[in-house]
């Protein structure tokens, strides 16, 4: 799509301009930008009417307006005619339109572009998007990009790139990264993203591969697996949208990355994938996840973030086709009802998998549903996780009984009771970072969590709280380890 010199003139003129994530926004200003957000562009074309490189480049492809061709040349010099070529944009008789969508993308530390179909459905506009559509940044890559662990590793795999976004990501603390996808206009795209973010010295061009799921790697390992997979459980009607229909049964796609992820890892590797799983009458979801997990070798996070209705399920991805009016709406609707009814299945739940390839015969497995806030990114998280899994997993009760712990960071504790009691009605300890669980404590575990500072080993202050409420020590210990257990697994304590 884009040759190598014009990717290199083009990066130039983008960050001239500087058409960055920061300066559209403040271009835009917070209500037009939200506006945007949501499809609608009225707002943002007022803002954007002074004719400069930044309102010409944001109205070109966020808007997807045509602009004067002098308005585009003075945005990208030299440009016009090799962008035609390459299909980037379009050019007429005095004006230019984009035919692909150069979003302004980025984090705390970079300023990038991805290269991605345009947004279909701006303005109330029929939304039509063809088999082959390539998504551009969505609140799902948001979501895995913010899940995936940022330790610095040898080698990412991208699985099912997309247009790139995620390469991005893993090229800015992997030595090398993969991407692949099955769809070519994918592959040709997140190619384009790759050559115009390659001179990042943090973040180096990712290498992009043709085939389905672990195809193209056979043989290969990596430190890191990331993937927002085709995961919409439909049924097999022959039409389907590459970019979230995988052509298989059910949730068969997520079993297959799940349970083929591990020979792909290096020791101490992580595979994390965003994934919907169908609940099956008569089986709890828990079930079904464990039976993909056991055997993998590897310890696993799983959290379910919500559960849909079948209804409510079928009507989100019609709306997500365009089929919202279509003459064979309510057939297309009654035959996905009537095939969940024949698979047993009656809810889809949506949520992230978090794997390490720790090589444990038995591993350890934490499935949990949390369709609660959480503090994101996640990431930092989930290393935690692991961190506390590997030191106090398996740990016996004498070596939980001599580890030296503290407060997680951001624990708050709060009392509730009648003002000027003498003692608190109820005593909680709230976690304020990621997962933001909260616990009721009796007073024996309040004066524990309160005094883990890292000084005294748990065998010590159970004993110094025995003493004080007149408790048998012995007896102490034993009725607070699970307790502790339950602290540490869960956050309150490291």
């Amino acid at each position: 799509m884009l040759r190598d010199s014009d990717a290199s003139a083009l990066r130039a003129a983008l960050r001239a301009a500087p058409y960055t994530v920061d300066a559209v926004a403040e271009l835009l200003g917070a209500d037009a930008h939200r506006a945007l957000m949501r499809n609608e562009t009225t707002p943002a074309r007022r803002r954007t009417a002074d004719g400069s490189p930044l309102s010409t480049l944001t109205r070109l492809f966020a808007l997807q307006l045509p602009v004067s061709l002098d308005e585009a040349e003075r945005a990208l010099p030299g440009l016009i005619d090799p962008l035609s070529v390459a299909g980037v944009l379009e050019r007429s008789v005095g004006e230019v339109a984009a035919r692909v969508d150069l979003r302004a993308y980025g984090d705390d530390h970079h300023d990038w572009w991805v290269v991605c179909d345009l947004t279909p459905g701006l303005d109330g506009s029929p939304r039509t998007v063809g088999p082959e559509h390539v998504l551009g940044i969505s609140e799902a890559s948001s979501s895995l990009a913010q899940l995936t662990v940022r330790e610095p590793v040898g080698s990412a795999l991208d699985l099912g790139t997309g247009c790139g976004v995620q390469s991005l990501h893993l090229a800015s603390h992997a030595g090398r990264v993969v991407g692949t996808d099955v769809n070519p206009r994918a592959l040709a795209m997140a190619r384009a993203t790759a050559a115009l973010n390659a001179d990042d010295p943090s973040s180096p061009a990712f290498e992009v591969r043709d085939g389905s799921l672990f195809d193209p790697v056979r043989g290969e390992r990596y430190d890191l697996i990331a993937t927002n997979p085709p995961f919409v459980v439909s049924p097999a009607t022959g039409e389907r949208l590459v970019y979230r229909d995988s052509g298989l049964p059910g949730d068969e796609v997520v079993r297959r990355i799940v349970t083929e992820a591990p020979s792909y890892l290096n020791p101490g590797g992580w595979c994390q994938v965003l994934a919907n799983w169908v609940h099956v009458e008569g089986q709890p979801w828990t079930d079904r996840i464990t039976d993909w997990l056991s055997g993998t070798g590897c310890d696993a996070w799983v959290l379910q973030r919500e559960v849909a209705d079948l209804p409510t399920y079928v009507e989100m991805w019609l709306a997500d086709a365009g089929l919202q009016g279509a003459p064979d709406y309510v057939q297309r609707y009654d035959t996905w009802l009537g095939w969940f009814e024949e698979q047993g299945i009656e809810a889809i739940g949506f949520g992230w998998l978090s794997l390490r390839n720790t090589g444990r015969d038995v591993p350890l497995l934490r499935l949990e549903e949390w369709p609660y806030e959480i503090e994101q990114p996640i990431g930092p998280h989930v290393s935690a996780w692991a961190a506390r899994t590997d030191a106090y997993g398996a740990a016996t009760d004498d070596e939980l009984l001599a580890a030296h712990l503290v407060q997680a960071d951001g624990l708050v504790q709060e009392t509730i009771g009648p003002a000027g009691a003498a003692d608190p009605e109820v005593i909680m300890a709230r976690l304020q970072r990621g997962v933001r669980r909260a616990r009721q404590l009796d007073t024996v575990e309040a004066g524990l969590v309160g005094a883990c500072d890292g000084d005294l080993s748990v065998g010590q202050i159970i004993d110094a709280l025995a003493q004080i409420l007149g408790h048998d020590a012995a007896q102490l210990r034993a009725s607070t380890i699970p307790t502790v257990r339950a602290l540490v697994a869960d956050g309150y304590l490291h």
